[in-house]
């Protein structure tokens, strides 16, 4: 299912729903419509599901880090007029959800993280040497899921063009070395925000001692795996992915 793109002042964004805000954000290469299972089901079981549109690829070159992103964050919700929000991160989207909970506690009532970076994360800036090669690209791509078949032509297409895009991959270069920079270890022993990590066992992105680790140093954590799942849970297994989180959600009285 399509859903329309609203754009208003400095924003683009999918809003559907209405109830408790979520808010998801997505990864580095991965589009709005990766969480369309997830806007689908809980748009019609009490949430407001928003997905804006980050500007991973629009701001300055100076400003593209996780710190800006996540000051990006704090001013769209303050310009949906949000009290509390939920935040669901995948992959650079979890690390962006971290890092504005450790900044504005107050205004997250919950947090969800999949696949995120933040302690750790294999190849998110590297091996781009053969980007003109659409196989070792398509490849590439494919080993972001337990099922390559995931990784539909639409998906290698636009990772394709990310990393043919000189000032894209300048940029997701800057992204990646921002990630490794804010690294969170030291900041989520003092975080308290409810955080559902769903993992998938198979990632190679962010391999499942991640996962683990981030639930050893959250101080109010709940880890949840996926078999047969590689970086991105709610799109290999998104049925699975939305039960785990719905159950999670009413155990939290979120």
């Amino acid at each position: 299912m399509a859903h329309l793109l609203k754009e208003e002042k400095d924003y683009r964004y999918i809003e559907v729903g209405e109830g408790t805000p979520i808010i998801v954000l997505h990864g580095l290469m991965g589009g709005l419509s990766n969480f369309d299972a997830v806007t689908n089901y809980f748009s019609s079981n009490g949430y407001k599901i928003i997905i804006p549109e980050l500007p991973i690829y629009t701001m300055s070159l100076l400003k593209t880090n996780v710190k800006s992103f996540a000051n990006y964050l704090k001013a769209f919700i303050e310009f949906k007029g949000f009290d509390e929000v939920i935040l669901l991160g995948n992959s650079l989207g979890g690390h962006i959800g971290l890092y504005h909970t450790k900044l504005y506690p107050k205004k997250v009532k919950g947090l969800i993280i999949t696949g995120s970076s933040g302690l750790y994360e294999s190849a998110m800036g590297g091996g781009y040497t053969k980007r003109s090669d659409y196989e070792v690209i398509k490849k590439k791509a494919q080993d972001v899921f337990y099922d390559p078949a995931v990784a539909t032509k639409e998906i290698v297409d636009e990772v394709y063009e990310t990393v043919n895009n000189r000032n894209k991959l300048i940029k997701t270069l800057a992204i990646a070395k921002s990630a490794i920079r804010h690294n969170m270890a030291s900041d989520l022993p003092k975080m308290h925000t409810p955080t559902c990590i769903i993992w998938g066992k198979n990632d190679t992105v962010t391999p499942p001692e991640v996962a683990t680790e981030f639930h050893d140093l959250l101080p109010d954590s709940d880890l949840y795996w996926i078999d047969k799942c590689g970086h991105a849970a709610m799109m290999e297994h998104p049925e699975e992915f939305n039960k785990i989180l719905n159950g999670w959600l009413k155990k939290r009285d979120l």
